[in-house]
């Protein structure tokens, strides 16, 4: 039987050679709409106090995200395990890239004490990507997952994974520590990954995520993108499609800031009302909640967002029952 996500693998990877990153060109302005306060707040500094005394990363701080001090007020951090150092270089992405560390054995630890510090009835958990390990890193982040699950059994987690490109039976370790969000972002469309992110495949992705509903059906599957990319509409709503034909629950959308000259440019500023209408697109293709905002990010409002998912899939399993 040949599937929607046999055909679309087997299609050609095409390249959009006028998106090509071109170093000399113009920084576009942000507009009033992206702009966010500096973090100055009482709660931003007790945040940071209990990471660093923790000595943990968050993708907050490395990836320079615009909401760490609207999260971080609130106590809400992202942790980003497995070092700073990624072994991928995205042309997006602010991280460091190079040759990592070796693992360290009490992060898990150390990360499920500053949860329960923290108080968080949701946590995030991300990781740089580890090419370098024979698993990816899937059992180390099944180590913090339990570890967490010890420390305190209510808080519900959410992990960003790497792809695991290449690394056999790793998904399957991380699923089966039963996370109760698996998200892994697309990014981008399949056209900009040659220069956006080079390091993945796209179609790899859409399959990691199907896997993933393949192997434990009660794990909502979550998936985001940046937009002013240089995309065009409807890749992204054909996105959204190959998205949806892996039984993908949540989608987000925000807008891609560059985080430096050096990275890829902003080809154009999104605005409110187009973002809007991605999220009606996408609730009519049967996402169970889609977040589309030019400051959304993928774990901007986690907690709140899983509340939301668990009453639609309630509400859409009393429709059909």
């Amino acid at each position: 039987m040949v599937t929607v996500l046999d055909t679309i693998a087997n299609a050609p990877r095409l390249r959009h050679p006028e998106k090509a990153h071109k170093p000399d060109q113009e920084v576009l302005r942000k507009p009033d709409w992206i702009r966010v306060k500096a973090p100055v707040s009482k709660g931003y500094a007790e945040t940071r106090e209990i990471v660093k005394s923790h000595k943990l990363v968050t993708v907050c701080e490395e990836a320079g995200c615009p909401n760490i001090g609207e999260c971080w007020e609130k106590k809400h951090a992202t942790f980003m395990i497995m070092g700073e150092i990624c072994t991928r270089a995205c042309a997006f992405c602010n991280v460091a890239t190079g040759i990592p560390t070796a693992l360290d054995p009490d992060e898990p630890a150390r990360v499920a004490h500053a949860v329960k510090q923290m108080g968080l009835s949701h946590v995030v958990i991300t990781s740089v990507d580890r090419d370098d390990l024979a698993d990816g890193g899937a059992r180390h982040f099944a180590e913090v997952i339990r570890a967490i699950r010890a420390a305190t059994p209510s808080t519900t987690i959410e992990i960003l994974t790497p792809d695991f490109l290449r690394k056999e039976g790793a998904l399957e370790i991380v699923v089966a520590a039963k996370p109760d969000v698996f998200n892994h972002n697309l990014e981008t469309v399949p056209s900009n990954y040659l220069t956006v992110r080079p390091g993945a495949r796209y179609f790899h992705s859409i399959r990691l995520l199907q896997r993933v509903k393949e192997l434990d059906p009660s794990i909502f599957t979550k998936s985001g993108i940046m937009v002013g990319l240089g995309e065009e509409r409807n890749e992204i709503l054909q996105l959204m499609d190959d998205l949806r034909s892996a039984n993908v629950d949540f989608m987000t959308i925000g807008q891609y800031l560059q985080p430096s000259k050096k990275h890829h440019p902003v080809i154009r500023f999104v605005t409110p009302e187009e973002f809007k209408s991605f999220e009606t697109i996408g609730r009519t293709k049967g996402f169970l909640l889609v977040a589309s905002s030019p400051l959304t990010r993928s774990s901007h409002h986690a907690g709140d967002d899983f509340a939301r998912l668990r009453a639609a899939r309630e509400a859409q399993l009393r429709k059909s029952a």
